[in-house]
């Protein structure tokens, strides 16, 4: 009997098994088939009729076509909501409309949608390659997730057998996501390391090995479903919200990039300091604090462009103070001149801020006066508990809650704060009867606003630092977004990492995910955040090493062990001196890779299939290589993420590669060992590139760029290459399209030991750029002495060819006008 009664319960186990994953992988179907009815074209929109309802399509590029469902649906109350990935002045472009007897068939030039009438699908196409089409198309349906059942409405497509899709945000599961089943639901994972399904930053598209993003345009609860619950089936669930789609194509990975950024909106550059060097931890307690800091990186000959300041600003505990927004006078005495001395020593002032408003803050009678909080069913600001205390939040979507927020950043921007950083703001805690009350005064609930909670509050920041400094780029530093972010300036960062070798482990993963889908500016809190007993100095210096080849250098941790390199031994210091100083020296190389993402969404950390496509079995492999990447298009870079590691495998692309501390050089197209000890990184140089840096500078306020050393690694498979290095003022906001900049142009052209090397110079110009420049070119990998080196066919005087490390170093004065440079 007793055996029986382990059977049953074993069986009744299974049954509910297979019953949830039914209820997960087949939404019931609301509706018969589907078929088309009629049709009108009107503004460049096209309106379809169907037997459900209406469907809309719209070309936002001649590669990019956005689909939206009006079906009628008494569930969904927030079908209303507008696009928030979709740029503000986004154009509708025309398109080519051909009506076929059971198609229609809408032509852009780069991309086709394909309507069959009946049963009503759309198909998408470059070219005659099919891209994607939907299977079902629209449905209706319940998903039961976390014990609970949720009534969804969302879209169903077909995947090809071998297609690999990127996407879905900040996750860790390896870089094809194909498999998984991921909520759409921003939420933060404290202290994760190598596995991770949900985490602060989610974003509902996908990058397919078949070269098209598809978007998933809902800021809704939901869930993406890459053919984990049916192999080839791609689907996307909301709980409400705008049910509509993108699909954009491209020829190449980084057109297919571009062509997004073009719709969702582009990056706006960063100030250049932003590139520098922070002091940041959790946190500086007290003014006295944070002067000694910033004098102990300047008495340590550290580059230092910027300090954090975490929550105790407002408050001296972690708790009870959340919502002060004001300084604590006890603490800090003087914070406005305190900002001020810093900041004649080259550091801004970045300060934190939380959405959430705690009813024992200063701040809470005057935020509930203002009506700047978010409701609940009462009309009453919601009030709930989380770890900080009882609170309410800031209703960012409110015109109400906007001008209150805004009014206190702008009192904090007059005392001298240069930076924001926006914390919690998934939110962490969002209550789904929480109300919010959009601009045209409908009201949504938190399930169906909470993926862009983060993506508005940015949009509120960004928008009012440039009313009070139109000329200044704003810096804004959130963890939590939504796909378009990057619009507003928005420097993401990778949540609360585990302070372990496995919290360090997947942040190229992480970093290369976002970066693909806009978020260009994905960092880590280097060193890691979250945890450790005790100091970890090999991963420390793994981690700081790192970071000289990511988006944003800024270590930060919880303050039981020191996330500042000047509070550690020697050792440790001497190795990442030299290393924080490298990253000084890369400020023109690095600021040129900002200024190319500004203009086209490429990457600065970008994966190694960029190089080599798809097409055949081996290339495709690359996509799930996220041990190594591209720091720009001329360094391969392998962080070490493992203890007393003495060599690591390299994957290298086609071409010829030069280890950068040691040059010595590889065939590429291959696998190889690369060397390292804890002094070294495993960095390698793509023949044919031009490097350019500056020499050793305190911070960004010394940056001068009139004396540029420039290195170009040189070999004969490489006949010719181009670099184009990007300059500004390091400040103004669009200074490229006031044309307050200069491009510096270098063109090579070699054929055996004969190498030309062309300097040519823009026509745009700025405040402060040099008239001319004290060059110094360094040639890699120049064999034997040449026999004569001319500049415009004249001798050069300032010749050395080091025969030790096989370099050719040429130093002259270049006045801007076209030069010449051979050498033979």
């Amino acid at each position: 009997m007793h055996h029986f009664l382990l059977i049953k319960t074993a069986l009744i186990k299974q049954l509910s098994f297979l019953l949830a994953l039914m209820l997960i992988a087949l939404p019931s179907q609301a509706f018969d088939q589907n078929t088309y009815l009629s049709h009108q074209l009107k503004n460049k929109t096209l309106l379809v009729t169907t037997s459900q309802g209406k469907v809309s399509l719209n070309a936002y590029s001649d590669s990019a076509i956005a689909a939206q469902y009006l079906f009628e649906n008494d569930s969904n109350k927030a079908a209303h909501l507008p696009s928030f990935a979709i740029k503000e002045d986004a154009i509708n472009h025309s398109f080519k409309l051909d009506d076929n007897k059971d198609k229609l068939i809408v032509s852009l030039g780069k991309i086709t949608a394909v309507i069959n009438k009946s049963p009503f699908k759309i198909s998408y196409y470059q070219g005659n390659k099919l891209l994607i089409s939907e299977e079902s198309g629209y449905f209706t349906g319940s998903t039961l997730e976390d014990e609970k059942q949720h009534q969804v409405q969302g879209f169903r497509f077909n995947l090809s057998d071998n297609e690999k899709l990127l996407g879905g945000g900040e996750r860790v599961l390896g870089m094809d996501r194909r498999g998984n089943r991921m909520p759409l639901y921003n939420r933060a994972h404290y202290g994760y390391e190598t596995q991770s399904n949900q985490m602060n930053f989610s974003l509902p598209a996908v990058l397919s090995s078949n070269k098209y993003i598809l978007l998933f345009d809902n800021s809704a609860k939901g869930w993406m479903d890459l053919g984990k619950s049916e192999q080839n089936i791609m689907q996307f669930e909301a709980v409400s919200g705008r049910m509509a789609y993108l699909v954009f194509a491209g020829e190449t990975y980084p057109e297919l990039i571009k062509n997004y950024v073009e719709v969702t909106g582009k990056q706006p550059m960063p100030p250049r300091w932003a590139l520098g060097n922070y002091a940041s931890r959790f946190g500086y307690r007290s003014e006295q604090e944070v002067r000694d800091t910033v004098n102990k990186f300047i008495e340590l000959d550290f580059p230092l462009d910027a300090l954090i300041l975490d929550l105790y600003w407002f408050g001296k505990d972690i708790k009870g103070h959340m919502g002060n927004l004001a300084w604590d006078k006890e603490a800090f005495p003087t914070p406005t001149k305190m900002i001020s001395d810093i900041k004649t020593l080259g550091v801004n002032t970045i300060i934190i801020t939380e959405p959430f408003v705690l009813t024992t803050s200063k701040k809470w009678t005057d935020a509930e006066q203002n009506e700047a909080l978010a409701k609940g069913d009462d009309g009453k600001p919601k009030r709930f508990d989380f770890y900080f205390g009882n609170t309410g939040l800031v209703d960012v979507f409110s015109v109400k809650g906007q001008n209150w927020f805004n009014d206190i950043y702008k009192d904090l921007y007059q005392q001298g704060v240069t930076g924001w950083w926006g914390d919690l703001g998934e939110p962490e805690v969002h209550p789904s009867d929480t109300l919010h009350t959009l601009a045209d005064g409908s009201v949504v609930n938190g399930d169906a606003i909470h993926n862009v909670y983060g993506h508005q509050w940015a949009k509120m920041v960004y928008e009012n630092q440039l009313n009070l400094a139109p000329n200044e780029r704003p810096f804004i530093l959130m963890r939590s977004g939504f796909a378009g972010s990057q619009r507003y300036g928005m420097i993401p960062w990778t949540g609360d990492v585990s302070r372990t070798w496995g919290g360090l482990k997947p942040q190229v993963e992480l970093s290369l995910q976002m970066g693909v889908l806009g978020m260009a500016y994905t960092h880590s809190d280097l060193g890691g955040f979250a945890g450790g007993d005790k100091f970890n100095k090999e991963m420390y210096i793994r981690w700081l090493q790192y970071g000289v080849f990511q988006p944003i250098y800024r270590p930060h941790a919880q303050d039981n062990i020191a996330p500042e390199v000047v509070f550690h031994d020697k050792e440790t210091m001497d190795i990442l001196r030299k290393f924080i100083k490298l990253r000084y020296k890369l400020l023109p190389y690095n600021y040129t890779l900002a200024y190319q993402n500004s203009k086209s969404g490429m990457p600065l950390m970008r994966p190694l299939f960029f190089e080599q496509g798809l097409e055949d079995e081996a290339s495709r492999r690359l996509i799930d290589n996220a041990k190594s990447y591209l720091w720009g298009d001329a360094f391969l870079v392998t962080p070490v993420t493992d203890a007393g590691v003495k060599s690591v495998s390299v994957d290298l692309p086609k071409g010829v590669w030069f280890d950068y501390f040691t040059g010595v050089k590889h065939q590429g197209n291959k696998t190889v060992e690369i060397a390292t000890s804890l002094e070294t990184l495993p960095v390698l140089v793509r023949a044919g590139s031009f490097v350019p840096m500056i020499d050793d500078i305190q911070s960004t306020k010394d940056y001068d760029n009139s004396k540029l050393t420039l290195h170009y690694y040189a070999d004969k498979s490489v006949e010719s290459s181009h670099y184009e290095m990007y300059e500004d003022d390091g400040e103004m906001f669009q200074a490229s399209r006031q044309r307050a900049y200069e491009l510096l142009s270098f063109t090579t052209d070699q054929k055996k030991d004969n190498l030309n090397v062309k300097l040519t110079h823009s026509e745009s110009s700025y405040i402060g750029m040099p008239e001319n420049r004290e060059m110094i070119l360094v040639i890699h990998n120049w064999q034997e002495k040449p026999t004569t080196v001319t500049l415009n066919k004249k001798q050069a005087q300032q010749v050395n060819w080091h025969e030790k490390t096989k370099t050719l170093t040429i130093k002259f004065t270049w006045q801007h006008q076209p030069l010449t440079l051979d050498v033979q």
